[in-house]
């Protein structure tokens, strides 16, 4: 099926999205815009990627950046590992190959967040070479294209994906090939109601001719998530100088949302406002009191790839003269320089307009 690639070319040659990391000068542009969507839409990534080359307009001055600011900068875009380990291969870049990124894909993948499909896009891409791409686009364009009947999330699945990549990459033209490939799974053929009427590809796509174009990619099916309930504690106080400050935690150097702030909290197994004092007490050496008479100050609901939780955050009172290590006092003016998930900045906005405080 070589012979759809030109027609492929021809449709994008025309159509193609006009993105502000196509056609940049700098690889480090295209780099940045690889991980950003990574399991993000373009229209989420766009505003975050000229935020971030204003701030981080070249791979020295993200080595150079703190952490901190790097995941400030992030903030909201999810699966903050891929910002901690663009940090870190940023480092690597400038230290190990004086700022470029290496011309081979092994070296790539040896990267800390670039797998095999950032590898092969950014080799395709910025240096031209006949490297395949599949990300998540490409997979269901693939499947569709060829009625891949395995499901595209298994291990049998990805290996079949990748061997029709291979055996179907046009020679010299990766680069517009890949990148085709991604439009046309953003703009025609998409999750749901594909639109094959208008499709370049329809003569070639086995799952059309065969009817089953909406029953591609076949997935396995998702376990069901667990559901986990935390209490938090909203401890807003003067300390010295007479200045508000707020009681926040930071998150372990690793695992989920690492190096993150949070609101101190807990998880609890019954009613949160029961349990909230001695639940905070055994994570934090923290104990504090609950401002009695007043409703949470928010319920917030939120969803992770493999659980979701619900956070009652509390107004309380700390009553304790000994914290644990992770805990800091900062001031309330400059909560929004503290990188947090999305749970607690949801708490962050609400203490501004709370009038208890």
């Amino acid at each position: 099926m070589h012979h759809f690639s030109t027609r492929l070319l021809n449709w994008y040659n025309k159509n193609k999205r006009t993105l502000p990391w196509r056609g940049h000068r700098s690889p480090y542009a295209v780099w940045v815009s690889e991980i950003m969507l990574q399991q993000t839409r373009v229209e989420a990534v766009i505003p975050y990627f000229r935020k971030w080359m204003k701030l981080f307009p070249t791979v020295r001055a993200l080595a150079k950046a703190s952490e901190r600011d790097v995941l400030t900068a992030w903030e909201g875009l999810g699966y903050y590992s891929r910002a901690r380990n663009f940090h870190k291969a940023a480092k690597i870049v400038v230290e190990k190959y004086g700022g470029k990124l290496p011309r081979d894909v092994d070296e790539l993948q040896k990267l800390p967040g670039i797998g095999r499909y950032t590898a092969g896009a950014l080799a395709s891409i910025i240096f031209g070479m006949d490297e395949p791409a599949l990300d998540g686009n490409l997979k269901r364009v693939y499947a569709r294209l060829f009625d891949v009947k395995k499901p595209v999330n298994s291990t049998e699945g990805e290996k079949l994906l990748w061997k029709i990549a291979h055996e179907n990459l046009p020679k010299g033209k990766a680069a517009d090939f890949n990148q085709a490939l991604m439009d046309l799974g953003a703009m025609i053929c998409v999750p749901k109601n594909p639109r094959c009427e208008v499709c370049p590809l329809a003569r070639d796509c086995k799952a059309k001719a065969r009817g089953v174009q909406h029953l591609r990619p076949v997935r396995m099916a998702k376990k069901t998530i667990p559901h986990h309930i935390y209490a938090a504690a909203v401890i807003v106080a003067q300390v010295g100088n007479l200045r508000y400050k707020v009681l926040l935690a930071q998150r372990p150097s690793k695992g989920l949302l690492a190096g993150m702030w949070e609101f101190p909290n807990a998880r609890v197994e019954g009613d949160p406002a029961g349990e909230a004092v001695s639940a905070l007490r055994a994570a934090y050496r923290l104990t504090v009191r609950m401002k009695r008479g007043l409703p949470p100050l928010a319920v917030v609901e939120h969803t992770y790839s493999h659980f979701r939780v619900t956070v009652h955050a509390f107004r309380c009172e700390i009553s304790s003269t000994t914290m644990g290590d992770s805990l800091r006092w900062i001031r309330l003016k400059d909560l929004d320089k503290y990188p947090m998930g999305k749970v607690d900045r949801a708490i962050a906005r609400k203490i501004k307009s709370d009038s208890h405080f």
